[in-house]
C-alpha cells in the first residue's frame, strides 16, 4: 500500500451531505490503512451557509487543517463555493464539482449577483475540472438527496481505494431504507467520472 499523504477538500452550503460524505471518506482511509484527520467548518449551515471538511490521510498525518495551497481533489457540491476555495488548492489539482448552482439569500433579495463563466475561471487557474451533473444521475437512481453519494462515487473513482470498500461504508453509514438508492446513486457516479 502507498501511504503517500492526500488532501482532500469538501465544500458546499448547509444541506447537501457534505459531512456525511466526509465522515465516509474518512471511514474508508481509515479502514484501508490510513492514519486520517478530518476538520470541519458548519458556519450557518442550517441557513444555506457555507459548509467545508477537510480530511488529510497518509501514512502519518499530524494537523486535520489542509494549508493553504496544499489540497489535492476538491469535491464542490455547488459551483460558488467551489470557486471560493480555489485558494487551498495545489497547482494542478483535481476538482470533482457538481453542476448545480444554489441561489445565495442576497442575490435572491437583489443584494448581488450570482457570477457568470466560473467553469472557464476555474480552468484559466489550471485546474483539471471534472464537471458532474450529480443532481442529475441522484434523481435518475431515485431522489435527488442522493447527490452527495453521486459526488462521492466521482472522487472514488480517483482514488487508490478497491471500490467494494466504499460502497460497503456507504450502506454501513445511509438509512437502511435508502440503501438502494445508494448504491445506485453510488454506481452512476463512479461511472460518470
Amino acid at each position: 500500500m502507498e501511504y503517500a499523504m492526500k488532501n482532500i477538500l469538501l465544500v458546499g452550503v448547509g444541506g447537501q451531505g457534505i459531512i456525511l460524505a466526509s465522515e465516509v471518506l474518512s471511514e474508508v482511509a481509515l479502514e484501508s490503512g490510513y492514519d486520517v484527520r478530518k476538520s470541519e467548518v458548519h458556519g450557518m449551515a442550517q441557513r444555506g451557509g457555507s459548509v467545508s471538511s477537510h480530511v488529510r490521510f497518509g501514512k502519518e498525518v499530524k494537523s486535520p487543517l489542509i494549508e493553504k495551497g496544499q489540497a489535492d481533489i476538491m469535491l464542490a457540491f455547488e459551483m460558488v463555493e467551489g470557486l471560493r476555495s480555489v485558494d487551498l488548492l495545489r497547482d494542478g489539482a483535481t476538482i470533482i464539482m457538481n453542476q448545480t448552482e444554489i441561489i445565495p439569500p442576497t442575490v435572491s433579495l437583489g443584494m448581488g449577483t450570482y457570477p457568470e463563466g466560473i467553469e472557464e475561471a476555474i480552468i484559466k487557474l489550471g485546474f483539471d475540472l471534472q464537471l458532474i451533473k450529480a443532481r442529475e444521475l441522484a434523481d435518475q437512481a431515485g431522489t435527488f438527496k442522493a447527490a452527495n453519494v453521486v459526488l462521492l462515487a466521482a472522487l472514488a473513482s480517483c482514488l487508490d481505494i478497491e471500490r467494494p470498500l466504499w460502497e460497503e461504508v456507504v450502506k454501513r453509514r445511509v438509512p437502511k431504507k435508502f440503501i438502494d438508492v445508494n448504491m445506485e446513486a453510488f454506481k452512476l457516479g463512479y461511472e460518470a467520472s
